[in-house]
C-alpha cells in the first residue's frame, strides 16, 4: 500500500443514487452527447448556492480542514438576477470555492479500482450502476467528499477504449516514499515511465506512472498532507490567458508560475489555498504550441460554490462559454452550471448546500 496519510473518512451514501427521467451526467457517458441529455450532470459536480433568504447555516471543509460557512435557505431556486457586472466579479473573490472531483472514462472500471487501491492506496468511496442508461460510476480519493478532491470514474458499457489526446496532462499524489510506490507499481504489473529522482531544476523527488488506460500520475515526495490527490495538469495555449480566466471567472489565486526556457514550457500553479493543502490546477504551456488534441478521456473538474446564478455571470463575463445554464437538475433541487475555459477545458459548478445535502 502507498505511504499515504490521508484524513480520517467516513463514507457516506450520494444523492446521486436517486434516480429521475432522462438523468445521465453530462461529459460522462456516450449517449450524453446527444441533446436530450445536455441538461443532466452527475450531482457530485453540482454546489449551493448561497443567498439570503431566512438561511440556515451549514459548513463544508476545504483540504486544509478549515470550515467553508455556507447558507441553506427555503428560497434556495431563485437566481441572483440584480447582479451588475462589477459586483459579480467581486462577489467571485469572495465565494466558498473548493475543488470537489475530477471525472474520466475507464475501459475496465474493476481493473481501474484495483489499480488505483492496491498501487496508489485510494480508497473507493461509493460505486453506482446506470443500467438503463449503459454506464457505471465509481468515486475514489483518500477522504471523505466534503473535505477531499477525489476521482469520479466513468465506465461505458461495451466501450474498453478512449483517446487521451495530447491536451490532458497528468494528474498528482503526494506519497511519503516516492521509490516504495514505484515498487509497488512495478510489482503490480504497472508501467513506470519516469524512475524517482528530484526534478529537474529542483530538489523535489518525482516519479511518474501509468494507469491501466494510460493516464498518468505524477508521484511527489511529500510529508503528511491532508489532500495527497494535488493536482490535475491540463496544458493551455495561451499561459496569461487562462492564468487570468481562471483568477477573474474562477476566483483562483495564482499560487505559483515558473518559467523552464531550457526545456521551453511555462508551468501556473493555481487553487483556492497552498499546495501543500489543497488541490490544484496545473497549466502548461509549451513554447509556440496554440492547440491541442482533447481526445475523449478526459472529462472534466467539479467545483463547489455558493452561487450557480452568480458564476456563470461572471464566466461570460470573463469569457467562457456557459455549456448548461444555472438553474436545479430535473427532479431534484440540485443546482449546478457548465462552463469550457478559452482552450475548451469543460468545468462543473455546483450549489455548495445542494452537495452536503447529497453527502448526507
Amino acid at each position: 500500500m502507498v505511504g499515504i496519510i490521508p484524513m480520517a473518512s467516513s463514507i457516506r451514501p450520494s444523492l446521486s443514487t436517486l434516480r429521475f427521467a432522462g438523468a445521465s451526467r453530462l461529459g460522462l457517458s456516450l449517449a450524453s452527447f446527444t441533446p436530450r441529455r445536455l441538461a443532466c450532470f452527475h450531482l457530485a459536480s453540482a454546489v449551493p448556492q448561497s443567498q439570503s433568504f431566512g438561511l440556515k447555516a451549514s459548513k463544508l471543509l476545504r483540504g486544509d480542514g478549515k470550515t467553508i460557512g455556507v447558507a441553506a435557505g427555503g428560497n434556495a431556486a431563485q437566481a441572483s438576477t440584480t447582479a451588475t457586472p462589477e459586483n459579480v466579479l467581486e462577489w467571485v473573490k469572495q465565494d466558498k470555492r473548493r475543488l470537489l472531483h475530477v471525472v474520466y472514462r475507464v475501459g475496465d472500471l474493476d481493473r481501474t479500482i484495483k489499480f488505483y487501491t492496491e498501487c496508489l492506496g485510494m480508497k473507493l468511496l461509493r460505486k453506482r450502476d446506470i443500467p438503463e442508461e449503459r454506464y457505471t460510476n465509481a468515486f475514489l480519493g483518500y477522504g471523505p467528499e466534503d473535505s477531499h478532491f477525489v476521482i469520479e470514474l466513468t465506465y461505458n458499457y461495451g466501450v474498453d477504449k478512449y483517446d487521451i489526446g495530447t491536451a490532458f496532462g497528468h494528474f498528482g499524489i503526494a506519497v511519503d516514499d516516492v521509490a516504495k510506490t514505484v515498487e509497488l507499481v512495478k510489482a503490480k504489473g504497472g508501467k513506470v515511465t519516469r524512475e524517482p529522482g528530484p526534478v529537474k531544476g529542483g530538489n523535489t523527488v518525482i516519479a511518474f506512472v501509468e494507469d491501466p488506460d494510460g493516464y498518468k500520475f505524477e508521484l511527489l515526495e511529500r510529508g503528511p498532507t491532508p489532500e495527497p490527490l494535488c493536482q490535475v495538469m491540463l496544458r493551455v495555449g495561451d499561459l496569461d490567458r487562462s492564468i487570468t480566466f481562471y483568477e477573474k471567472a474562477f476566483g483562483m489565486e495564482l499560487l505559483r508560475k515558473r518559467d523552464n526556457p531550457e526545456y521551453k514550457y511555462t508551468i501556473a500553479m493555481l487553487g483556492y489555498g497552498p499546495e501543500d493543502k489543497n488541490a490544484v490546477l496545473e497549466l502548461t504551456y509549451n513554447y509556440g504550441v496554440t492547440e491541442y488534441d482533447k481526445g475523449n478521456a478526459y472529462a472534466q473538474i467539479a467545483v463547489g460554490t455558493d452561487d450557480v446564478y452568480k458564476t456563470a455571470e461572471a464566466i461570460k463575463l470573463c469569457g467562457g462559454k456557459i455549456t448548461r445554464e444555472p438553474g436545479p437538475l430535473p427532479g431534484i433541487n440540485t443546482k449546478i452550471t457548465a462552463c469550457l475555459d478559452p482552450d475548451g477545458w469543460k468545468s462543473v459548478f455546483v450549489d455548495n448546500v445542494d452537495f452536503l445535502k447529497e453527502l448526507e
